[in-house]
């Protein structure tokens, strides 16, 4: 049994206020004695309870002391019985005390029943909003796929297959190219994890005259937990080949051919 909900359902309350059963109150017994916590709960209910009743507790007037000492020595030196005469008040007093303490006992129960309410209540809305959160996850999962099939189905767009060029390399990813906006979509499938100082940097590459290779950087990008994303690169009308190299955080310069990651010829 979880005995953090048994003293949240209200047994507590209902023991020491004598609402509860005879099978509840031989149950709460039995708990006690296995539970030094349940016990601490209800000492606390008590505590509270009985500093309720005595700040809203009535005290008799201030001269009635007085007036039963008169009548005592009244009594001693008659021996004749006396009748001690009781303000109205007293007895009246004494009846709303009880009206009052009975009131504020009623008050904590009914506002430990509306706290226990509210924290249940609170812990619903916490799980709807884990549950709402995991559906807005799932959504835009569903959304990155569907935009991806698009990419991948529209007749104007070249795929390019990106290739490890590191031996044993495990990078591998797609450019989809649109012939026609000159859009560029990356879908990365497979590459490794950086250091915060490091970027991945796709590059466009372009066969000029005498055989020189001119390189175009088509963006900066980083690696997250879920490998398989699309990010939207640089625009590009032409380009013989696409190249991906790692670079330092925020390269402004050329390529670092020597962290020549992959690569892949362009069909246009």
């Amino acid at each position: 049994m979880n005995i953090q909900e048994y003293i949240s359902s209200g047994i507590i309350e209902s023991y020491v206020l004598g609402l509860a059963s005879a099978e509840e109150r031989i149950e709460f017994e039995q708990m006690c004695a296995q539970y030094p916590e349940l016990v601490e709960a209800r000492n606390n209910f008590e505590l509270a309870v009985e500093a309720q009743a005595r700040r809203n507790a009535s005290f008799p007037p201030a001269d009635l002391k007085e007036k039963i000492w008169a009548a005592i020595k009244e009594t001693d030196s008659s021996n004749t019985p006396k009748i001690i005469t009781m303000e109205p008040t007293t007895r009246r007093s004494s009846g709303w005390g009880w009206v009052a303490a009975a009131s504020i006992i009623l008050f904590l129960v009914a506002g430990y029943f509306a706290f226990t309410y509210y924290n249940q209540t609170k812990e619903l809305k916490n799980s709807n909003d884990e549950l709402r959160a995991r559906v807005d996850r799932t959504d835009s999962v569903l959304n990155k796929m569907a935009e991806e099939q698009k990419i991948m189905s529209d007749p104007n767009v070249t795929v390019v297959n990106m290739v490890g060029t590191q031996k044993g390399s495990p990078s591998s990813a797609n450019i989809y190219w649109d012939s026609t906006s000159a859009n560029v979509y990356l879908i990365v499938k497979n590459m490794p994890k950086l250091p915060s100082d490091k970027q991945y940097q796709l590059w466009s590459i372009i066969n000029g005259q005498n055989g020189q290779l001119q390189p175009n950087s088509l963006g900066l990008f980083d690696i997250g937990e879920d490998q398989k994303v699309i990010l939207k690169m640089s625009n590009v009308k032409k380009a013989d080949a696409f190249a991906i190299t790692i670079e330092n955080r925020g390269n402004t310069g050329g390529p670092n051919l020597q962290q020549l990651q992959s690569m892949g010829k362009a069909k246009l």
